[in-house]
């Protein structure tokens, strides 16, 4: 989990402290990356502009719930972090384009298996939580 497991292939591969320090849960690159994608807007804005590139007012139309200001705040991350790359266009008034970077469109392949595995065993986690009276999750 720290900066000396990031070669590790994969997370069950690599033994784990009793009790995993919580420093080190913090500093764990997976953690890293599951706070970015595991927001509520992210992984919609990437697969969004994993089919093409968009300009700001376009995606705020093509996510229906999504506010100006948390959209903003989702792009300014995903800028951030080397996954987005925005141009600005000299036009009146100016324009903006979002577009993946190599970095971004390199994350759709695990994204798409995530979203195989979430669709295929969706019905498993649903019968759980009816089994255990857990309330089906809400976004």
């Amino acid at each position: 989990m720290s900066a000396a497991n990031t070669g590790v292939p994969a997370p069950l591969d690599t033994p784990l402290p009793s009790p995993v320090p919580g420093d080190e849960h913090d500093q764990c690159p997976v953690t890293d990356v599951l706070r970015r994608i595991g927001d509520k807007w992210t992984v919609l804005v990437v697969v969004l502009l994993g089919q093409r590139p968009h300009r700001f007012n376009e995606l705020r139309r093509g996510i229906e719930a999504i506010s100006q200001r948390m959209l903003t705040r989702t792009l300014r991350g995903l800028e951030k972090d080397g996954l987005v790359h925005r141009k600005v266009f000299a036009t009146i008034p100016p324009s903006v384009e979002y577009r993946l970077t190599p970095l971004g469109r390199s994350l759709l392949e695990p994204l798409s298996g995530l979203a195989r595995w979430a669709v295929e065993h969706q019905p498993a986690i649903a019968a759980s939580r009816r089994v255990n009276n857990l309330p089906p999750r809400t976004s």
